[in-house]
């Protein structure tokens, strides 16, 4: 029974969920078949393997002066609850610092000044605040490049961080000579301002971009790397699929209202960015495209589907979009199936880079999704193997797989999941939406699949009404986590 209680945590912890609230785990537990299933957690919480919490619910006002307020009982593994608790902590340390007593109030708002719209706003909100939460698309990155840029100006020390390489490079394009590093490259030292003596980033501002992507681990590692003082800015699109790890960090600070949250007022220009913001807001529009911005390709079957997609990528969209190959990006629901990422990936390679796949089925020239850890995907290209590995191009850097992780770690990309393209952009995109996909189907889903194109969107379409009603219908899968708990006591001094 103990074993099982942990194993069970650990699967919640592969579909977000940080902790589980006591009567769904006793449910799951019973029906694994475990007998006395209440006694299998209370053995699992003496021995130490899994905490238990109370978390009062509602807020203190909702209870009369002689009621007592319900109690939520939620049980998580430790792992989990110690970065949710201390990302907590994190956040209202942050939340409760005292801005402005760097005298450079002045500054701050020449900066603001010099500055239109939203980001004015952004950097007003910086100014007098540790932690400040931006929201918007593609288009909208230009608040935050304005944000570096005008700290930057005023002598400070800051740092973007981007959930991939690609973000990275496209930022770093934003804020010339500015430092821009990927959050995994920030935290484990191999990029960024290196740390201080006490162990601190060297920062006094640090903003995060693709925020929706931390989990409670990274964003826990994150906060505990400041030192006193600095100021953190998350952005990203509330939109899009949230992080493969446990929790929806960006989510619950959004909906806690601990800080000053900036929404951009910088849409994401022509047919394509009218089609993602409808989705976002749950509808499905037609849009005008006079330039062949967004194609649909109605489908029968999964044979037809694989035959258009490869058609697509390989003769049509290089044809009468002028996109090459290699900047056309498949995305498809999920990796299994007749239309997953193995067939597609299969088809595409026949087609673009046949060869015999002497190292663990890759070949030089094969483009690929490497991931050197859960949760994260860098696209890339095999350079070529020899006895230290396979060598990938990836974001520009050279990296070398070990001959005993590549079976485990990289996968033909030419076609990807839509959580793999997360943080990532192509000038086409040719999203596939097989009918066995409809059970898959979100409207976080389609916004990420959809949005992650810049010039063309194809849409191969074998789902018919399923697709206008999971926009509509079927937002994201709900997530039990204790952030929003723990914040409400921690942030007394928090602004609306």
């Amino acid at each position: 029974g103990r074993a099982v209680t942990v194993w069970l945590l650990e699967q919640a912890a592969l579909v977000g969920h940080t902790v589980l609230e006591m009567a769904a785990l006793v449910t799951a537990l019973g029906r694994q078949g475990v007998p006395e299933p209440e006694e299998a957690v209370q053995n699992a919480v003496s021995e130490g393997d899994v905490l238990v919490f109370q978390d009062t619910v509602g807020e203190a006002g909702d209870a009369g002066e002689d009621e007592e307020r319900p109690v939520r009982v939620l049980v998580g593994l430790e792992r989990y609850a110690l970065a949710e608790e201390s990302l907590a902590d994190g956040l209202a340390r942050l939340v409760n610092s005292v801005t402005g007593r760097d005298g450079a109030g002045e500054e701050w708002e020449r900066a603001a000044a010099s500055a239109a719209g939203s980001a004015a706003e952004l950097i007003r909100a910086v100014a007098g605040h540790g932690l400040v939460l931006h929201t918007g698309g593609e288009a909208s990155l230009a608040d935050p490049a304005a944000l570096v840029s005008a700290a930057r100006g005023m002598g400070l020390r800051v740092w973007a961080a981007a959930h991939g390489p690609v973000g990275r490079a496209r930022f770093a394009g934003l804020v010339e000579g500015a430092g821009v590093a990927t959050v995994a490259g920030l935290l484990s030292g191999a990029e960024g301002p290196g740390r201080d003596a006490d162990g601190a980033l060297d920062v006094d501002l640090l903003v995060v971009l693709d925020a929706p992507q931390l989990d409670v681990e990274t964003a826990a590692l994150v906060t505990e790397s400041l030192p006193d003082g600095a100021r953190l800015v998350l952005a990203g699109d509330p939109g899009v699929l949230w992080s493969v790890g446990p929790g929806r960090v960006f989510a619950d600070l959004l909906a806690a209202r601990v800080c000053p949250q900036i929404a951009s007022r910088r849409p994401d220009p022509g047919p394509l960015g009218e089609l993602v913001s409808g989705i976002g807001v749950g509808e499905l529009n037609q849009v005008a495209a006079p330039g062949k911005e967004v194609v649909i390709v109605p489908v029968r079957d999964a044979g037809e589907a694989v035959h258009r997609t490869v058609q697509l990528v390989v003769d049509s969209v290089p044809r009468a979009i002028g996109v090459p190959v290699e900047e056309t990006q498949v995305i498809t629901p999920g990796h299994g199936g007749a239309v997953g990422t193995r067939a597609l990936n299969a088809a595409l390679k026949e087609r673009l880079n046949p060869g015999p796949g002497r190292f663990g089925g890759f070949d030089p020239g094969d483009r690929v999704a490497y991931s050197p850890a859960p949760g994260r995907t860098l696209p890339g290209r095999v350079v070529r193997a020899d006895g230290e590995g396979l060598h990938l191009e990836c974001g520009g850097e050279e990296v070398v797989v070990p001959r005993e992780r590549v079976e485990s770690s990289v996968r033909h990309g030419w076609a990807l999941t839509a959580h793999q393209a997360v943080g990532c952009r192509w000038p086409a995109v040719v999203a596939v939406l097989p009918g066995d996909a409809v059970q898959t189907l979100s409207r976080p889903w389609v916004y990420t699949a959809f949005s992650r194109a810049d010039r063309h969107l194809s849409v191969v379409h074998g789902v018919e009404q399923a697709l206008p009603r999971a926009v509509a219908e079927v937002t994201a899968k709900p997530r039990t986590t204790r952030l929003p708990v723990l914040l409400a006591p921690q942030v007394p001094t928090a602004e609306g």
